[in-house]
């Protein structure tokens, strides 16, 4: 089986789910979109998976490629296709199926916790994980519900943190960062910027020092939950990843 890897910049690769992947077996078929790569047609691979970047998911008038990503994810997801959306791939999630994508009040940098709700309890990936963990954040904007939407996750800062429509699932946050990947996310000027903003000088390698001994614990968590997601929602075959679920 083939998934779709759509990466908005290079220092935000899929991590440690692309970890997990590889251990079942699964072929990976990236692309860059910010790059211009051509967008393949959806209807080739099992599931997708959208990572994130810079942009807002409203800001089709910059990126000429946005309309046709938002397109694709559209029409993928109400063909039942299974999705994975991180960060700005939660937001081009939601602005997909027609729920409003807009700067928040204030930024939400730092290693922070989210809270599962309820619903997470019965999820066919949330279900079994901790019902608060620590998570990276590093985002400005936010989202609302796409209608029909169960909301999974959680934060005190911004409600909406993951979420779940069909097959397709949103998370706001990541949790499959290595420190060595964060301290490249800050040499992104938009990052850097949000980042010392709000946390002042010095902020990244602060970041990068707490985040040194969370990172294995949060990326063992994102193998878990993306585990699940092959094998109840993609429905991959259990390999040697099958230890993961």
């Amino acid at each position: 089986m083939r998934l779709l890897v759509l990466q908005h910049i290079a220092c935000e690769p899929p991590a440690a789910y692309e970890d997990e992947l590889r251990e079942w077996g699964a072929e990976l078929i990236r692309v860059e979109v910010d790059e211009g790569e051509p967008l393949p047609d959806w209807r080739e691979f099992a599931g997708i998976v959208a990572m994130g970047g810079p942009m807002g998911a409203y800001e089709d008038d910059a990126y000429d490629w946005l309309p046709r990503e938002k397109e694709l994810i559209a029409e993928a997801v109400r063909a039942d296709v299974p999705f994975w959306g991180v960060c700005l791939g939660s937001q081009l999630l939601a602005a997909s199926l027609g729920a409003r994508v807009y700067p928040g009040e204030r930024a939400e940098v730092g290693l922070l916790p989210v809270t599962l709700t309820g619903a997470a309890s019965d999820d066919p990936v949330f279900a079994g994980a901790p019902r608060e963990f620590p998570t990276l954040q590093w985002h400005g904007d936010t989202f609302d519900l796409p209608d029909g939407a169960t909301l999974l996750a959680s934060s005190p800062a911004y409600p909406h943190q993951a979420f779940r429509v069909g097959r397709a699932y949103a998370l706001q946050f990541h949790i499959e960062v290595s420190a060595a990947l964060a301290a490249e996310w800050g040499e992104v000027p938009a990052y850097a910027a949000s980042l010392e903003s709000l946390l002042g000088p010095g902020a990244l390698a602060n970041l990068v020092a707490q985040l040194e001994p969370l990172a294995e614990p949060m990326n063992a968590l994102a193998r878990r939950l993306f585990a699940r997601w092959l094998g109840c929602v993609v429905g991959l075959p259990a390999a040697t990843g099958a230890a993961s679920a």
